[in-house]
């Protein structure tokens, strides 16, 4: 019978494995052949971009708990290479791994901005909030390289198109300028995800995002710049990172943050398993009582897709995290519902087909 090797967390990556996605007609499983130490250190993982051909640019949705009905996502796959990520599964459809695949073979879209200049151009197109970082991170590190997503906001600041940021990248900080300008329209958005004040499980459980202290940063210097900002506790990790609560929110509104929000831990399809071997691999000594709360969350399963409760999960615990949220929020003044963004000064652009690309 094979024996499965002893799983060890590359330097600089969250996954442990590299598990095949669930469309594949066959299955990878590392296991101990018995001619390497099993303490070992792993050699590193190099990060490949290719080139993501799509003809839009613009994903629409109807969730019902997600409170915006189009997105863009400037890249497929994320280097931050958060291991509870929910984005993990769609690599799955481009027939690689949620696992380490999904944080080290990237695609980028460097037509992003004319494509979307072309779909707010037609004349069916009626303006919403954008929300941007909603799948994988705008601000990624390899944004810093291609600026994809300063392209973009490049064009909605051009036809005051509103725009909603989610995002662990402080390289959100670099485009105050074009943020403060919009938000000055009303046009301009920003949440800054902090889970935890902890830069060493930081960087074990989201290894190449930006450490706790300068995503406060850049709360911070959007705040001066009069750009709208919140905080998202997300994901709380129940026995891992629940604690923090209050420590985070309290850090976020020293920042400048004005609101909150925040998603209990979701593990859909390949991520509960991802989870579990990262879990087992970083912090074996909570790994049985995190699950237990996180099944307890969850009707007694790794995970519940219903609407409703998906983001926020039910149960004793649950409700015991909800309390404690609202009560935080109360006290720090982060309790103001979130910015209305304004759609009536939209203008559509020219559909120019004859510009440059970036490549």
């Amino acid at each position: 019978m094979e024996q499965r090797t002893h799983l060890l967390q590359r330097k600089g990556r969250g996954a442990v494995s590299n598990q095949s996605g669930r469309f594949e007609a066959t299955s990878r499983e590392a296991f101990d052949d018995g001619w390497g130490a099993i303490d070992e250190p792993l050699p590193p993982l190099d990060t490949e971009v290719a080139i993501d051909a799509s003809r839009t640019i613009i994903a629409r949705n109807s969730s019902p708990d997600i409170p915006f009905d189009r997105s863009i996502n400037p890249y497929r796959g994320c280097e931050h290479g958060c291991v509870y990520c929910f984005a993990r599964p769609t690599h799955a459809w481009l027939g690689m791994s949620p696992g380490q695949d999904f944080e080290t073979r990237l695609l980028m879209k460097p037509d992003a901005a004319l494509l979307l200049r072309q779909e707010l151009a037609r004349p069916g197109y009626r303006p919403r909030v954008i929300a941007l970082g909603t799948n994988t991170d705008p601000y990624q590190p390899i944004e810093r390289h291609y600026g994809i997503t300063r392209q973009i906001l490049e064009v909605l600041d051009e036809t005051s198109h509103p725009v909603g940021i989610v995002t662990k990248g402080a390289l959100i900080a670099r485009d105050v300028d074009i943020l403060a300008r919009m938000a000055e329209r009303k046009l301009a958005r920003a949440y800054l995800s902090v889970t935890t004040l902890d830069a060493t499980l930081a960087r074990t459980m989201e290894p190449r995002a930006a450490t706790p202290a300068k995503r406060l940063k850049a709360i911070e210097a959007l705040a001066k710049a009069g750009v709208p900002v919140g905080v998202m506790f997300a994901p709380i990790i129940p026995g891992l990172n629940d604690a923090e609560m209050e420590s985070v929110l309290a850090a976020a509104r020293d920042a400048g943050a004005q609101t909150a929000n925040y998603v209990l831990l979701r593990l859909p399809l390949e991520i509960k398993d991802l989870f579990r071997e990262w879990l087992e691999a970083a912090a074996p000594d909570r790994a049985g009582r995190v699950m237990a709360l996180v099944r307890d969350c969850r009707g007694g399963r790794d995970y519940d897709s219903e609407w409703g409760t998906r983001m926020k999960g039910a149960g004793p615990f649950a409700d015991m995290v909800a309390r404690r949220f609202a009560l935080a929020c109360r006290r720090y003044s982060l309790d103001r519902r979130s910015w209305e963004l304004d759609t009536t000064q939209f203008v559509k652009p020219s559909a120019d087909t004859d510009q440059m690309t970036l490549l």
